[in-house]
């Protein structure tokens, strides 16, 4: 079913990137705790980076294991694209 960023609620930035900015949030039907990627299409327009945004879109979406983040539900709004993941604890790689 349809799903867009008024089923979600915010609450604070995790990471911040080149094309957007990473966000912790909670599905208001469940209370399931998610990491929301927003990145800004201006910013993919203007540093061409729509082909490697559907790229990694294809690749959570069909990586299941323990060790990667996997896609939960991917919408866009009239400024972002999001890419709702599992969340986890810990930071990413470099720590």
């Amino acid at each position: 079913q349809p799903v867009g960023i008024d089923a979600f609620v915010e609450f604070r930035v995790l990471g911040k990137g080149g094309f957007g900015e990473v966000c912790a949030c909670q599905r208001r039907a469940t209370g399931k705790m998610y990491a929301n990627k927003r990145l800004n299409k201006k910013r993919l327009k203007k540093r061409k980076g729509y082909e490697a945004a559907l790229v990694e879109k294809r690749i959570l979406a069909r990586v299941h294991s323990r060790f990667i983040v996997s896609l939960a539900c991917a919408f866009q709004t009239k400024t972002d694209l999001c890419l709702v993941m599992t969340i986890m604890n810990g930071g990413d790689l470099r720590y």
